[in-house]
């Protein structure tokens, strides 16, 4: 068996588990549209301020919360390894010539997907609301999302198996998601803030994402933080999925 068959066939046994449990897909697709109806308009009187340059404050919110998406749809990955821990499934594949790298593409490929369907539905519904889409550019935002979201998924993975228990996960994960996802500026642009917390920023690979999103949503697709943003998030999917290979590969000795 090819590794792309391996991989796809993976990917399709992750996406059915998941429809299998529709209240995952719905929790997916309605947390940021309540986003946008209950915080954005708090944002309103910040219009044509700093962070704030012209047309409707949609334009810098909605990228953000595309951002939080892309970071939420891959950070449950470990759950579902440790999952399978417990219940033997990784035992068994021992005992089979599955790649260890689509093991780990066939988790990344499904969190791409529940990523990408829900933005689609959020942008969709922004639109009306005063989010002004350059359209054009909107595939490669989703595509420099995705690598985020590729690399939350294959680092949390990658935790799972390592940590073997779900309160250590969920002690990384909780210690981790309120810092990476503040840092990143997902809400509010950190340009509001001061120096020092625009300079601890700069350390956060989220952070590039998010500015980078922020540029290609007004419709910016040259400038050098599209550029940046696409290196340092392909780098950051390229260590998280080698990093969770190798702890497949572990694992599964």
């Amino acid at each position: 068996m090819t590794f792309l068959l391996q991989t796809a066939l993976l990917a399709r046994r992750r996406i059915l588990e998941t429809l299998r449990q529709p209240i995952w897909v719905f929790m997916g697709m309605s947390v940021p549209l309540m986003y946008l109806a209950l915080f954005a308009p708090l944002l309103k009187p910040l219009a044509g301020g700093p962070g704030f340059p012209g047309g409707s404050v949609l334009d810098v919110f909605v990228p953000g919360i595309l951002a939080l998406m892309a970071f939420g749809s891959g950070m449950g990955a470990g759950w579902i390894v440790i999952g399978e821990l417990e219940s033997g499934v990784i035992e068994r594949l021992r005992v089979t010539q599955a790649s260890r790298l689509a093991l780990v593409l066939g988790t990344v490929l499904r969190d791409v997907l529940m990523f990408v369907v829900p933005a689609v539905l959020v942008l969709l519904v922004a639109t009306p609301f005063g989010f002004h889409p350059h359209w054009a550019r909107l595939a490669i935002l989703l595509g420099l999302l995705a690598l985020l979201t590729a690399a939350c998924s294959a680092g949390s993975a990658a935790l799972g198996i390592t940590l073997k228990q779900i309160g250590s996960l969920a002690a990384v994960v909780t210690g981790l998601q309120l810092p990476l996802t503040l840092l990143a500026g997902v809400l509010l642009p950190l340009s509001l803030g001061p120096g020092w917390l625009q300079g601890l920023a700069h350390a956060n690979p989220m952070y590039y994402a998010v500015e980078a999103a922020r540029d290609l949503a007004a419709g910016n697709p040259a400038s050098a933080t599209v550029a940046e943003g696409f290196g340092v998030m392909g780098a950051a999917a390229l260590l998280a999925i080698w990093w969770s290979t190798r702890a497949y590969r572990r694992a599964m000795e």
